[in-house]
């Protein structure tokens, strides 16, 4: 993912295959002008869980393997349907639109693209009735 706040929701995120990086970083400055501030990084492993909110900072969560699969689960508390993204170079938030596997217990409809993104498969999800 790309570094991200989580609207002042809970994130619960257990990793189910593979392995994946976390790194906090401290909220930038009002400004958004400068390099953004590491706190920490980690590597989470199969079956490990994680959680973060806002007042902890925000995160990014990547793949660091180039041949092998991770897939990880994460639960929102209240869900949201938006957050900000971050410019790690200078801190400029831009507000973006989630997308949802299910909503409300219901299956949304969900096209597998074909598109890779650093050799991951894209999964680009649409509410019902949408195109």
């Amino acid at each position: 993912s790309s570094i991200h706040d989580h609207t002042d929701s809970h994130c619960f995120m257990k990793i189910l295959q593979g392995n994946l990086k976390e790194t906090l970083f401290e909220w930038p400055e009002k400004k958004g002008n400068g390099e953004m501030t590491k706190k920490s990084e980690r590597v989470l492993r199969e079956n490990q869980c994680a959680y973060i909110n806002d007042s902890i900072g925000l995160h990014r969560v990547e793949n660091i393997s180039h041949t092998e699969t991770a897939v990880s689960l994460h639960l929102y508390s209240p869900p949201f349907d938006s957050c900000n993204t971050f410019d790690q170079r200078t801190g400029h938030k831009h507000k973006v639109k989630m997308t949802f596997y299910s909503q409300f217990g219901e299956r949304t409809h969900c096209e597998i693209s074909s598109v890779l993104r650093n050799e991951n498969l894209a999964l680009s999800c649409m509410p019902s009735g949408s195109k």
